[in-house]
């Protein structure tokens, strides 16, 4: 077994475990990342954090002594981009003296930034919200429009049509959409209620991690569809969600204001594959 130093952290009950790696020592297989996320069998997250230099990132053409963020789905995928997590990510960067306000650090999306503000929020950027084109997604028997948003990754945001509530909407699996091949890799299903100009509610299914209570790409995506499809000029929007209430503001790029809370230091014991095996069997 390896024993690792973690935090633990959420942005609107987004939540994630922390590790930092400067030397990028550390090599996290999937199962490993699958164990640390397990709500019963690890700690539970919806995603790791690894804190990393970008010298040791391959592929990162940025300043090689920044920090990086290397997030992972609960599932053990790469994830370019993640809203809440980059808000958890800085704030644990300063809690540790690794940095200080304000912050610039470097995502599979390219470089982002974040500034503490009122009410011990803090403002990211999550740079230009880019429309993709057009699919359908179903849940259930529900089929419903949507429009592609690229915020680093990509999203699929439908308006929910009236008769169809948010609440009754069965996320227990992921929703199903037309022209699968056109996403290899999958896609983030958004269901948005529009309440009045400037403010929705929306629940999301995240590719990798299942319904979260939060999304932050997936806030800003709903944002951005919703003041291009029904609120031209709106440039602040409130989205309500499972975990909180967060802000965007829209221009050349995203801005997102949210929450961020280191919850828990500790220690873990990674099981090694004999141990998991051992495990899986008894489940069975």
């Amino acid at each position: 077994m390896r024993e690792l130093a973690f935090a633990k952290g959420h942005g609107a009950m987004n939540d994630f475990v922390i590790l930092t790696d400067p030397e990028g020592e550390l090599a996290l297989s999937d199962d490993d990342v699958r164990f640390l996320c397990d709500r019963r069998a690890g700690i539970g997250a919806d995603g790791t954090l690894r804190v990393v230099l970008a010298k040791h990132v391959p592929g990162w053409e940025g300043d090689p002594e920044l920090w990086f963020m290397d997030y992972r789905n609960s599932d053990g995928s790469v994830a370019e981009m993640c809203g809440n997590g980059l808000r958890v990510f800085l704030r644990h960067l300063v809690a540790e003296g690794l940095a200080d306000w304000p912050v610039s650090v470097g995502t599979r999306a390219g470089l982002r930034s974040g500034v503490p503000v009122a009410d011990g929020l803090i403002e990211v950027t999550m740079g230009e919200a880019a429309f993709r084109g057009e699919a359908v997604q179903w849940v259930g028997d529900a089929r419903l429009p949507g429009v592609l948003v690229d915020v680093g990754n990509l999203h699929l945001v439908s308006f929910l049509p009236p008769g169809v509530a948010l609440d009754s909407l069965d996320l227990s699996s992921e929703p199903g959409w037309d022209s699968a091949d056109s996403f290899p890799t999958g896609v983030n299903h958004e269901f948005v209620e529009l309440l009045n100009p400037g403010r929705l509610r929306m629940r999301v299914y995240e590719r990798g991690s299942a319904e979260t209570m939060c999304c932050g790409t997936g806030v800003v995506a709903s944002a951005a569809a919703a003041a291009e499809e029904y609120w031209p000029g709106v440039t602040e929007v409130l989205v309500e969600t499972q975990g909180g209430c967060l802000r965007v503001r829209l221009g050349d790029q995203a801005f997102l204001t949210g929450p961020a809370l280191i919850v828990a230091k500790g220690r873990v014991l990674l099981p090694d594959a004999g141990s998991r095996q051992l495990a899986d069997s008894g489940r069975r």
